[in-house]
């Protein structure tokens, strides 16, 4: 999935669009979801949908298997948010309830409501999020920052960290594909077994390959900076432009109105 990301992030339709276009209309519509009302997080996380799927072109498996990430999150919180414990009078927010012995059980109303109002505002500005990722290579990404001014050591560490989640996560694959193939997770002592060799691995192969960096680096004439040869010339599309303006600028105008008119 990790490589299947950074490819599709090379490839989409809209790589040919300047990346600071891109992360502006992402990070534009980040603020507005955060601070929008439910209806309104519901048309930025279709609307985002709609760009992602049909104008970038990228599967909409993919992006649905993306989606169920926080989803599931939200799934296993369900119980704290909605569920209450009480000893005595609950008072109007019970929707249903059991009582065992002196506790009652019940489901709470304003947890529903939370739940319902968490659950939007995750999906919107996860969409937004989740178009930056797919969209805009994480290289350019770290070009619009050191063009807006910032620290060279922070977008090293940034492309440092990057390379090492693919490598990490490759490692692990590698090494559970492996484990697999020799029965080592046939029950629940071989499974912890397993586990346990893979995070000792994880750590050496870590290390290993971090040594294998510097040296490489030294060997290279590494001076502290960090330089990426960006040779793509990108050019603006009006169309996409002008939708991009007229969505964000209806969307902003229905959360106007939601506040203004309190509806």
């Amino acid at each position: 999935m990790h490589h299947q990301i950074d490819s599709l992030a090379y490839t989409n339709k809209l790589r040919s669009l300047p990346p600071k276009q891109k992360l502006g209309f992402a990070f534009a519509l980040f603020l507005l979801g955060y601070v929008a009302p439910p209806s309104v997080q519901i048309l930025i996380a279709l609307w985002l949908t709609l760009w992602v799927i049909v104008y970038a072109g990228i599967p909409a498996q993919v992006y649905g298997k993306l989606l169920a990430i926080p989803v599931s999150f939200w799934v296993l919180s369900l119980p704290a948010l909605m569920m209450g414990i009480s000893w005595g009078t609950t008072g109007s927010d019970v929707l249903w309830g059991v009582s065992w012995g002196k506790m009652d059980f019940y489901l709470s109303a304003q947890g529903l409501e939370q739940a319902r109002s968490i659950f939007l505002r995750a999906i919107a500005l996860t969409s937004c999020m989740y178009f930056i990722l797919l969209t805009v290579p994480f290289v350019e990404m770290i070009r619009v920052l050191r063009d807006f001014g910032c620290p060279p050591l922070i977008t090293e560490l940034l492309l440092l960290m990057y390379r090492f989640i693919f490598v990490l996560a490759e490692t692990v694959s590698e090494i559970i594909t492996a484990q697999q193939s020799r029965l080592g997770y046939g029950n629940w002592r071989a499974a912890m077994k397993s586990l346990s060799l893979v995070v000792g691995q994880l750590l050496w192969r870590t290390l290993e390959n971090y040594r294998q960096l510097s040296l490489g680096l030294k060997s290279r004439g590494f001076n502290g900076e960090l330089r990426v040869l960006h040779t793509r010339r990108h050019r603006t599309s009006w169309r996409y432009a002008g939708e991009a303006i007229a969505g964000y600028v209806l969307l902003l105008i229905l959360t106007g109105r939601h506040y203004v008119n309190g509806v």
